[in-house]
């Protein structure tokens, strides 16, 4: 098996990965390098050849001979040849290689270079994909032009999406759409507000189209981004939004939409103006969530150091694990007597105590968050829980 998946990535698949237990299973993260002179020196393709001695220098110690390890990692070696993978790069490549075979996917995160060899996948870095990392989508819609683009604070990429073409548009709502449909369009003015002409006869017809149009729109969005349930901001003149609410089935529409002509602006532009209207909504969960550890500190409902979260976490006890993100702390767990060693580095038989924690917590409902070592709740301690009970 060897299945390249771009973003967005359901949490079941998530899940799947998270279950996965094998012998020697194999992590790689690292960057692309979208653009510039990285890309151009193909720097990806050499820290993934780095990657490649890491990880077969860590099967040796896994009793793994030469030859095994050069055989096991055959397909990973293969994705340096991949034109396609390299040619339209994300921000992020994640790799996962277990004896059944090979996946990648290509995300909108720019990681930092990561190995990780042990009987479970390391999966925290993906963790922002289900959080508050900023990974939101812009719709720009107006009567004859609509674009997704996938987005975070640091990326805007735009996704082609062939059911929104005009000819399929037109063929939801019939053929003589266009000339219907530029009948609504707002003026020649390009900050102008959009009227809506023919008031009176033929008025409720016209609506009528506008919302079967606007359904196509939303069927093929759900075809694009389907179960992700990160924020869905509409750009558009103010008119369209409360009739494309109507259409809209997407359970995250962004309750403010980006107001304007944008068909006329950059790229710089849309994400500068998205981004503003969209950050609240991310900081927003995560705030809460440190206020209520904060009035909750020094009772039962909360926790920290490594030792009492890890062991909250695998029964799970918590409603929301705070990571120190950029770190990791290395060791096993002992579940019959629930006793956490820690040790300084990765061994043939331990694991980051992280991204157990989060894994547990994630499978079993709760949230997690990646914080910078500052803004966590207790300073110095690298897991803290606000448990359910």
């Amino acid at each position: 098996m060897n299945t390249s998946i771009n973003y967005p990535l359901p949490k079941q698949t998530f899940k799947g990965l998270a279950s996965k237990h094998a012998n020697n299973c194999v992590s790689i993260y690292l960057s692309m390098h979208k653009t510039g002179k990285e890309q151009n020196e193909h720097l990806a393709q050499a820290n993934l050849k780095h990657c490649i001695k890491e990880v077969q220098k860590n099967l040796l110690e896994y009793q793994y001979s030469k030859e095994e390890s050069e055989n096991y990692l055959k397909p990973v070696k293969q994705l340096l040849d991949n034109i396609e993978l390299w040619r339209n790069p994300s921000d992020g490549l994640a790799i996962f290689l277990d004896p059944k075979g090979l996946v990648y996917y290509t995300v909108p995160i720019p990681f930092e270079t990561k190995t990780y060899v042990a009987d479970h996948f390391y999966l925290k870095p993906l963790i922002p994909l289900y959080s508050d990392d900023g990974l939101y989508y812009v719709l720009e819609l107006s009567m004859d032009y609509v674009k997704l683009h996938q987005a975070s604070k640091h990326a805007f990429n735009e996704l082609f999406i062939e059911d929104f073409a005009p000819d399929k548009l037109e063929e939801a709502v019939g053929y003589d759409f266009k000339p219907k449909m530029l009948q609504f369009r707002t003026g020649q003015a390009p900050h102008s507000s959009a009227s809506f002409h023919g008031y009176g006869e033929g008025k409720d017809d016209k609506k009528k189209e506008i919302l079967a149009y606007f359904k196509a729109i939303d069927e093929g969005l759900k075809k694009m981004i389907g179960e992700s349930n990160a924020p869905l901001v509409l750009a558009s003149v103010d008119t369209l939004f409360p009739m494309y609410k109507q259409a809209n089935s997407y359970s995250n529409l962004y309750e403010s939409n980006i107001s304007g002509n944008t068909e006329l602006w950059n790229k710089t532009k849309l994400h500068n103006e998205s981004w503003k209207l969209i950050q609240p909504y991310f900081e927003k969960t995560k705030e809460e969530k440190l206020k209520q550890y904060k009035d909750l500190y020094h009772t039962p409902k909360t926790t920290f150091g490594v030792a009492d979260t890890v062991s909250a976490a695998i029964h799970g006890k918590i409603d929301t694990l705070f990571i120190e993100d950029n770190t990791d702390l290395y060791g096993t767990y002992n579940k019959k007597n629930e006793h956490v060693s820690i040790d300084k580095k990765k061994k043939v038989n331990n694991a980051s105590l992280l991204n157990l924690s989060a894994l547990h917590t994630i499978e079993q409902g709760g949230e997690v968050f990646l914080l910078d070592s500052e803004k966590m709740p207790i300073k110095g301690q690298p897991l803290c829980a606000l448990l359910r009970y």
